[in-house]
């Protein structure tokens, strides 16, 4: 179970992320960095007499188990942003025993190796990770997903469960923008999307292109929705460095190559705790969050270790582990991620916005056409 935290709740104003460094934090860093902390907390109990419980919670029954084990591994393809996937993967093997092998691609690319291994009945996953909604149903239509039924299967709604099981949404990350706390004074830094559109800001900032995956889609649709093309001009004004992927921008933001930018929460989460001089915005305006789909393959090596993953993936530890590292979980009834102290809003008041994936397919095509022309970007 998560540790307990002091919270400050968000109203619609902008809050900033708290647990940054001070000047004085960086002065006493050049001499003698603070040690880096866990970010993920460990279970509060793990059995496994009769099945895999996790914090009373029953994740595999005996059976299941016990083949997941003798199986020993699972091999995931994943769009995951590294640096978070491996805190997924390092409290997973904490729990179960069962070592992950990861295979870590942006979204186009996975989809490319995903689509081609299937059509050569040479798939190599066990389970598949993708954020990607377009993608994702492009998958399951080649048949790369099998239909498994994770435990609590009837309690989800159709937002959360795809295809009979076939693939679930897991969580979803928060999609905001940051600076680095090293390069940008308290005063100067930004505190609103509308703030990124002044002047001052021409070649400072990062962003990712519109077709990187189904992260910077929803960011896209959220901007276009809720600040409208003529701020997309005005940001596109603002001459941005452009990244294809969210952790190459982050990784950026960090050395202190770019002063701001777009950024995932738990990223700059996972920054932080490395003691990275780099802070996150949650701004009047609101955020995109996006969704991170997962299935079981269909022709999986390790089938039984692959569906353990799934279930744990979907449990309250699960949630948990994801909540931790800064994502919202899918189970509706959870609180929302708590970062550096600061607990992030609910769903319900309207800041966070995840379009319908129905929806961002629709959008998908024009909605890159119109960010390319604003950019000037050609790929």
């Amino acid at each position: 179970m998560s540790s307990t935290r002091s919270t400050t709740r968000l109203s619609r104003r902008t809050v900033l992320a708290a647990g940054t460094l001070s000047a004085a934090g960086l002065g006493a860093a050049a001499c003698a960095p603070p040690p880096s902390y866990q970010l993920v907390s460990p279970a509060s109990s793990v059995e496994t007499t009769s099945g895999l419980v996790v914090d009373g919670e029953l994740i595999a029954d005996a059976a299941l188990f016990a083949a997941a084990k003798a199986e020993g591994r699972v091999s995931l393809y994943t769009g995951y942003v590294e640096n978070s996937e491996k805190e997924v993967v390092r409290a997973f093997t904490a729990d179960t025993g069962i070592a992950v092998d990861v295979i870590r691609l942006v979204p186009n690319r996975l989809l490319e190796r995903v689509l081609s291994e299937q059509g050569a009945g040479r798939l190599r996953a066990d389970v598949v990770r993708s954020s990607d909604p377009a993608n994702v149903l492009r998958m399951q239509e080649a048949g790369v997903f099998a239909p498994h039924v994770v435990p609590g299967y009837d309690e989800l709604d159709d937002t959360v469960r795809y295809a009979d099981g076939s693939y679930y949404r897991c969580f979803d990350p928060a999609f905001t923008f940051g600076c680095n706390t090293a390069l940008v004074e308290e005063d100067e830094r930004p505190r609103s999307w509308h703030d990124l559109v002044d002047p001052r800001w021409k070649d400072r900032l990062g962003i990712t292109q519109a077709g990187a995956g189904g992260s910077s889609l929803s960011l896209t649709r959220f901007q276009l929705e809720v600040l409208g093309p003529d701020w997309l001009e005005a940001l596109a004004a603002n001459s941005p460095r452009i990244f294809d992927s969210s952790g190459a921008m982050q990784e950026s933001l960090a050395r202190g190559e770019i002063h701001a930018s777009t950024a995932v929460v738990s990223s700059l989460n996972i920054a932080m705790a490395k003691n990275a001089p780099v802070q996150f915005v949650v701004p009047e305006e609101g955020f995109a969050l996006y969704d991170y789909f997962a299935g079981v393959a269909a022709a999986a090596p390790h089938p039984s270790a692959a569906q353990v993953f799934l279930n744990w993936n979907m449990s309250r530890r699960g949630g948990a582990v994801f909540a931790d590292i800064g994502e919202y979980s899918t189970n509706p009834d959870a609180d929302p991620p708590t970062v550096h102290g600061t607990t992030l809003p609910t769903v319900a008041t309207g800041l966070p916005h995840r379009p319908d994936p129905r929806d961002l397919a629709a959008h998908q095509a024009s909605d890159q056409e119109l960010w390319n022309a604003a950019f000037g970007y050609v790929g």
